[in-house]
């Protein structure tokens, strides 16, 4: 969630992110940065400079290494640079400068991952990386790209050089032709991987339609809608064991979708029965369950540790905790304002 070009909320949040399984998220600040654990709710490890913001912060699952770029009105670090901070040292241990602002990066044990307009440069995670790929992509101002944290999956995807397309490549076999995949007409907005990295799901900028496709052979599973009318999508993330996935848009809600019993779990058009001489509208898949976020901002989403839970994140700094059941009831069960805690709460 990137809000260093639209921060309204005038609390210092420049960008957040979970890490890569989703039991922490990181907040980028015009001051510094901060660490939580999501459920419970905790502050794990607050870092303010005070002479610079940071407008981008990547987690490697808990342990002491971040990937941070400077942002804010007062840049800790020039936005051509990848920074590499080590929490235990509490200094920079890597810098990696490009020609262009740095629009993403992404960490794995064993690699970096910057995102700049038109490229993705991969390079090893050691002392002294060594750039390993070089790969061409559409314009892509979001910094749009996933990488498999999985250490037997090293899957890489990105939008491709047209538009709408996903571009999949496995870093541990570049000579291996990518998958590409024509996900959807319009500009891509969002994509997720799961967690062993079997599946990706996407969406435009249209947002109407979220799609979801097998990693291996780029076919489509699940066709999913979001809604009627067009919606910016903030995230998309699987539950653990790809059985779920729950979404956040600009309309305030959160969706939850079945993707393991979609075809009687998730709900559709009273007309879908028709569906062979209807419009591809009334035999969409809804979601099952869906909740409003109480102050309507900016949001990302994931599920929590406990079983039928989902996380939401807010621009404006709230925490909230919603549970639903099987039958798509819900029900808030934690709020809370995460900016205003200390590490002693």
């Amino acid at each position: 969630m990137n809000l260093s070009s639209s921060a309204t909320q005038g609390n210092g949040l420049l960008f957040c992110n979970f890490n890569q399984d989703q039991g922490c998220f990181a907040c980028g600040m015009e001051s510094g940065f901060r660490v939580y654990n999501c459920d419970p709710l905790k502050e794990k490890e607050r870092q303010d400079f005070g002479d610079g913001g940071i407008g981008h912060i990547e987690m490697l699952f808990r342990c002491n290494y971040l990937a941070l770029v400077g942002g804010g009105s007062n840049p800790k670090f020039p936005s051509n640079k990848v920074m590499v901070w080590d929490d235990l040292k509490k200094k920079v241990v890597i810098e990696l400068a490009f020609d262009n602002e740095v629009k993403g990066v992404r960490l794995r044990r064993d690699r970096i991952v910057a995102v700049l307009l038109d490229k993705i440069k991969v390079f090893s995670f050691t002392h002294t990386p060594q750039m390993l790929h070089i790969f061409d992509t559409v314009q892509n101002p979001r910094g749009l790209c996933v990488i498999c944290p999985n250490s037997n999956n090293s899957l890489l995807a990105f939008p491709g050089e047209k538009t709408g397309h996903v571009q999949i490549v496995d870093l541990a076999n570049t000579e291996r032709s990518p998958v590409d995949i024509a996900a959807h007409d319009n500009a891509l907005f969002c994509i997720s991987l799961n967690l062993p990295g079997t599946r990706i799901a996407t969406a435009s900028e249209k947002g109407t339609l979220i799609r979801v496709f097998d990693t291996n052979t780029g076919i489509q599973l699940h066709e999913l809608r979001r809604g009627a009318n067009a919606a910016q999508i903030y995230c998309i993330n699987f539950n653990t064991d790809s059985s779920l996935l729950c979404v956040s848009s600009d309309h305030g809600t959160i969706h939850i979708f079945s993707i393991e019993d979609a075809a009687s779990k998730n709900k559709e058009s009273s007309l879908a029965p028709a569906k062979s001489v209807l419009p591809k509208y009334f035999s969409s898949k809804w979601s099952f369950s869906r909740f409003q976020v109480p102050s309507g901002s900016q949001s990302i989403c994931a599920f929590g540790s406990e079983k039928n839970s989902v996380i939401t994140i807010c621009a404006d700094g709230s925490y909230f905790k919603f549970l639903f059941t099987p039958k798509g009831e819900c029900t808030r069960d934690v709020y809370a304002q995460f900016l205003r805690m200390t590490d002693g709460d």
